[in-house]
């Protein structure tokens, strides 16, 4: 078996910080620069960057999705939050990179700790939102410093073998898979401009571009979209900014029925057309860069920034895509339980790896005929590397799975009708009674979760102390969401919905999130246990709200091995009881005769 859509070279290094900061901080100083910020991010603020755009990993070797380095003239600092704490102390070179985790000193506040006064920070303009750039602009301002946007990146100019953009094809997603035609949503998109009263809107997200214009793409990996900008005004023709190379005249006569289709370097161009007659132009406070702000004011258009609506739009999935994810996860559910039966002989028969367990699962999903892509790089960890939550097996890090550990598989495929996100935790030979304990407290912290009922107009911040209960009762907690939205054959991370103590936006009917408490000993184990889920109205009888709850889309059964009974009461019970009845009947028709009995043994009733 052979993985087709991931690899495991190990693509960075520590010593690219070794070699790369010094280069850096010389073309620095030739530029007048007493430091420099580098995000991971790219001009849409993608959490998956092309290869071009990946300019923290080819700095320091870091490879998370999340982090920024602050480069000054003698000292460093990469900032990362607590998915990536250990990731990047593994992966940087830690005497020239301090590591700090972004839960105890932001970016902007080590900035202020460490910069000095009557110094010139610079920044890419291009790379951080209007909000990003103020905060820290201020941040150096409070110091005595000032913060310079520089035209051109300094990073790209020490850069010498940088790839080339990206350039893959566009595709329509068609009408019986999206359920809604593009006019449509742009009915939608301007009845909703109209009561914010702004004027037009500017599209920096690439995912809202796909979803609005029912297109895909393949300029990033793993995510199917095609970068690039769009321009929808209060009145007239959309215009539509791709590289031509990446439409093909089919493609074309399709989408000019709609809009109008131009080159993203004409950008300042179609700006300035839609600044006649206009006045208030929306741009995305979460997407939308700086730059682009700045593009705005010099064309005399008043740039309001806010959430760009298309992505509450996107986030509630119509009647065609919910069935389409629900046919999605049958399809991934009988794929990952095959592989979890392969799972159990292979462990009792030989000694499966991490990596030829990563390359066993995406195999049982290309046998399904439908797999498009996998929505991330599948996280394989065995033992100690199961606590990096967002481990990447390469061939430097495999290990065998051995007995008396537990093995972290998470992973998820794009389908053209859906995304999946699934995670399950399974013991390696016999678990320790540590083990079952903190897997049960998860647990119950997921059913808790998958079993809530509550008011419309509840955020995800409000639900999340449910999946974290039973891991406090024990004096333990985990350092990341405990869901976040996913989209329609689009991201695998999708907002606003998400369930964290972050997660502000209100939980609404459609809605697909993820359910995925966890628990990582550093050095020992991690465990995590995780089904994306739908929202759904809730009818009470006597009840005088309405009300919402989920639906559990994913199904593969949950390792009964690593239960202990005891702590769980009889509604509990009787959840696990009910899903796992649900997967074996879901899925009895849809994988071998020997994984039928496996499948029967697997989900037969705790009690």
């Amino acid at each position: 078996m052979t993985a087709r859509f991931q690899t495991f070279d190990d693509l960075a290094s520590p010593s690219q910080g070794t070699e790369r900061i010094p280069l850096l901080r010389a073309e620095l100083l030739r530029r007048g620069l007493d430091g420099f910020v580098v995000p991971r991010a790219d001009e849409h603020q993608s959490e998956y960057v092309p290869p071009s755009a990946d300019r923290l990993v080819w700095l320091t070797g870091f490879t998370g999705s999340a982090g920024t380095a602050v480069i000054l003239r003698d000292d460093a600092a990469l900032v990362v939050d607590g998915r990536y704490t250990l990731q990047a102390a593994h992966q940087v070179d830690t005497s020239l990179l301090t590591v700090v985790p972004m839960a105890e000193t932001t970016a902007e506040a080590w900035i202020e700790a460490h910069l000095g006064q009557g110094r010139v920070l610079g920044y890419d303009p291009w790379l951080h939102t209007a909000k990003g750039a103020e905060a820290l602009r201020k941040a150096v301002e409070r110091v005595g410093s000032s913060l310079y946007p520089v035209e051109t990146n300094p990073l790209d100019a020490v850069w010498s073998d940088r790839p080339a953009p990206p350039r893959g094809a566009v595709a329509l997603h068609p009408e019986d898979l999206a359920g809604e035609p593009t006019g449509k949503k742009l009915e939608r998109l301007r009845a909703k401009l109209a009561h914010d009263r702004v004027d037009g809107l500017v599209i920096s997200d690439p995912h809202n571009l796909a979803w609005l214009f029912n297109l895909r793409g393949a300029d990033i990996a793993h995510t199917p979209v095609a970068l690039g900008y769009g321009i929808v005004p209060s009145e007239g023709r959309p215009v539509l900014l791709l590289d031509p190379d990446k439409v093909t005249n089919d493609v074309a006569d399709v989408l000019g029925r709609v809009a109008d289709i131009t080159s993203p370097d004409r950008l300042p161009a179609e700006l300035k057309r839609l600044a006649v007659g206009q006045g208030r132009i929306r741009l995305d406070s979460a997407t939308g860069a700086e730059a682009l702000k700045g593009q705005l004011r010099e064309i005399g258009l008043d740039a309001d920034l806010g959430p760009d609506p298309l992505t509450a739009m996107k986030a509630v999935k119509n009647a065609t895509e919910i069935a389409g994810a629900r046919e999605a996860h049958r399809r991934d559910g009988a794929a990952v339980t095959r592989f979890l039966h392969w799972l159990d002989r292979e462990t009792i028969a030989g000694e499966p790896t991490e990596i030829s367990a990563v390359e066993a699962l995406e195999h049982f999903r290309q046998e399904t005929g439908a797999l498009r892509d996998v929505s991330f790089p599948t996280i394989s960890g065995s033992g100690p590397n199961g606590a990096i939550v967002h481990y990447r097996v390469t061939r430097q890090t495999d290990r065998a799975l051995q007995a008396g550990e537990l093995f972290l598989v998470d992973s998820g495929a794009q389908y053209v009708d859906g995304t999946t996100d699934i995670t399950r935790t399974v013991a390696v030979g016999e678990p320790t009674d540590e083990m079952r304990d903190r897997f049960t407290r998860v647990l119950k912290g997921h059913i808790a979760i998958a079993r809530a009922v509550f008011p419309k107009g509840t955020s995800g911040a409000q639900i999340d102390g449910f999946a974290r209960r039973p891991l406090w009762e024990a004096g333990l907690d985990f350092d990341h969401g405990t869901g976040h939205g996913i989209g329609s054959y689009l991201s695998v991370h999708e907002g606003p919905q998400r369930i964290s103590k972050l997660g502000t936006a209100t939980l609404e009917a459609g809605m697909i999130l993820s359910n995925e408490p966890g628990y990582y000993k550093t050095g020992a184990y991690g465990i995590r246990i995780e089904n994306l889920i739908l929202l759904e109205p809730r009818e009470i009888p006597g009840g005088e709200r309405p009300m919402l709850g989920f639906e559990t889309l994913t199904l593969a059964p949950i390792d009964r091995k690593l239960i202990e009974p005891r702590l769980l009461d009889a509604e509990e019970r009787a959840w696990l009881d009910d899903y796992h009845a649900r997967v074996a009947h879901e899925l009895a028709g849809l994988v071998d005769a020997g994984t039928v009995d496996w499948l029967a043994n697997a989900t037969r009733p705790l009690s």
